[in-house]
């Protein structure tokens, strides 16, 4: 009769169901396995060290500064290139001083030549009112000192510059490797200078601003782990660098695999083989999935206002829109050309009324069209690398090695708990209390995987580590239930044992708490590999307090109750 009541009790429980769904929902999700060229196999992801594969340590390139310049010099260096003539700058009025770079400043200048708007909205240095006399053009340029300096250091180094104001002063980050003393020299070819700090120290520092690598760790990523490979980890390593990890990837083909992601741009061809710029990958807002129609393998993407009509702007200027057939839009990835072909009639004639959103890439029919499509869609997806990266290190850590780490590490967590459950059974001796221990860790380890598993995350060996510490903890946690049931070595009344277990939850649960906010920092500042073990140490600690401790709680009861 009490054997009976016992599995009635439990099987009314509503917290031993929830465990049972999921431990085989962990199960379903890390999908064992047997097959014999590959023996017994999972759908959990092994990080490097456990898996083997390569690494490789990118650097990112660029200098972040603050500079000077003399306005009657900068702007004949930008504007002179353009309109092929050399100008007179006449008067400079408003601020002039690098506390006023982005207060209004006036420009007028004469040229022997003929200005158009279209070339001063093209130059981008402001608006501008230009009168004509002859062959003499005057223009009135309304611009600032900011504005200036970016632009000349932009076509000067070839790279993108972004300015960023701060109190009374601009700091300017060049997205491109150039020297202290380059861009010294630069800036003395218009009357300017790198500023110094009060101590004389010159305002200079090679690489980028925290938001650039954070934003170029974030492409990669995304870029990385569309190719439909493992899950590929890319970490930021101090303010410039940038460590990805390949795990069951040689170190051949980790290097090609970095070596696409990059500056995404979309040229046109003006004549000959010159083009012009239309737009970065940043002006592409959606890309859509690879589709077979009309006869072609097509990649939808579509464009941002901004670059809706930067496209249409450009393809009128160049005649694109006239005779599509000799202006082939571009597509670039660093500079290597991904894609190419002519506007259609139908959106080149389109253009001229308005501008275009949605866009296709077009392959061809072919199966290899398909693949080039599907490749052009990852581009497109991927967006732009604001910086260009350099290669600083790499390594390969063997398939053979890593198969033997994994064994070391499955026999560690195997000594581990067969460890811990003789010291339970030498503390207890009794099978009724060893049994369920073992088996609530046992479930515990394959709820932990399931997570792993269902989240895709990589387990490495601070990971492991995390899942035997979490297991550590639990069993502390089971003790401290396992005694606080065993009211003086028997069980106690129900009121009693409702009153030590409510005790007991309520020191694991503290426990828990202090845990997980130990390990938090680890997880929220990313300490490399440190974070594998923080992330696993709070997922254990987590399902064992709101899962499989409560079960335990109830079973262990139970179990002695029968015995007794």
């Amino acid at each position: 009769m009490r054997e009976e009541e016992v599995k009635k009790g439990l099987k009314s429980d509503l917290r031993v169901w929830l465990l049972i769904a999921a431990v085989l929902f962990s199960v379903v999700m890390i999908h064992p396995w047997y097959s014999s060229d590959e023996g017994l196999t999972t759908d959990l992801n092994y990080g490097l060290d456990l898996e083997g594969g390569s690494w490789i340590q990118i650097r990112l390139q660029g200098a972040v500064t603050q500079v000077d310049g003399d306005i009657a010099q900068m702007v004949p260096a930008i504007i002179e290139p353009v309109i092929g003539s050399s100008i007179d700058v006449n008067t400079v009025t408003g601020g002039s001083g690098d506390e006023f770079s982005s207060v209004g400043t006036t420009v007028v200048f004469t040229t022997d030549t003929y200005v158009s708007d279209l070339q001063m909205d093209l130059i981008g240095l402001g608006d501008s009112d230009i009168t004509h006399s002859g062959d003499t053009s005057e223009v009135v340029l309304y611009t600032n000192k900011q504005t200036l300096i970016t632009q000349y250091l932009s076509d000067s180094l070839d790279a993108e510059v972004i300015p960023l104001p701060l109190g009374g002063s601009v700091e300017y980050e060049i997205r491109k490797e150039v020297s202290q003393e380059d861009l010294q020299s630069l800036m003395e070819d218009v009357g300017g200078s790198i500023l110094t700090e009060a101590d004389g120290t010159p305002i200079y520092r090679e690489g980028v601003r925290t938001e650039t690598r954070d934003m170029t760790r974030d492409i990669l990523s995304e870029k990385l782990n569309s190719l439909g490979l493992k899950d590929i980890p890319v970490r930021t390593v101090g303010d410039d660098y940038i460590l990805i990890d390949f795990a069951g990837t040689d170190l051949a083909t980790a290097k090609d695999i970095v070596e696409k992601p990059g500056k995404f741009e979309i040229r046109v061809q003006t004549q000959g083989n010159e083009t012009a710029h239309v737009l970065y990958g940043d002006a592409i807002e959606k890309v859509g999935v690879v589709s077979f129609h009309d006869g072609q393998w097509h990649t939808p993407f579509t464009l941002s206002e901004e670059g809706a009509l930067a496209l249409q702007k450009v393809a009128m200027e160049t005649g694109a829109t006239s005779d599509p057939s000799s202006h082939w839009l571009y597509m670039y990835l660093d500079d290597n050309e991904v894609y190419g072909a002519p506007l259609s009639y139908s959106a080149a004639s389109r253009l001229t009324e308005v501008p275009i959103y949605s866009w296709e890439a077009s392959t061809g029919p072919e199966e290899d069209s398909k693949a080039e499509a599907e490749q052009l869609q990852i581009h497109l997806r991927a967006g732009a690398l604001p910086v260009n990266v350099v290669l600083m290190g790499s390594g390969q850590v063997d398939a053979a090695l890593g198969a033997q780490f994994k064994k070391q590490a499955l026999f560690a967590g195997l000594f581990a708990l067969l460890a811990v459950a003789l010291v339970v059974f030498r503390r207890y001796g009794q099978k009724e209390i060893l049994l369920p221990m073992v088996g609530t860790s046992i479930c515990e380890l394959i709820m932990i995987l399931g997570v792993a598993a269902t989240i895709k995350w990589q387990l490495d060996l601070p990971a492991i580590a995390g899942i035997i510490a979490a297991i550590g903890t639990g069993i502390d946690h089971l003790v401290i239930i396992t005694d606080e049931v065993l009211y003086e070595g028997k069980l106690p009344s129900t009121k009693v044992y409702l009153e030590r277990i409510t005790k007991a939850f309520g020191i694991i649960f503290a426990a828990a708490a202090t845990t997980t906010i130990a390990m938090s920092p680890l997880v929220v500042m990313g300490f490399g590999a440190l974070k594998g073990f923080a992330i696993t140490t709070i997922i254990g600690v987590l399902i064992g307090v709101l899962i499989a401790r409560p079960v335990y709680g109830k079973v262990i009861k139970e179990v002695l109750s029968e015995a007794e």
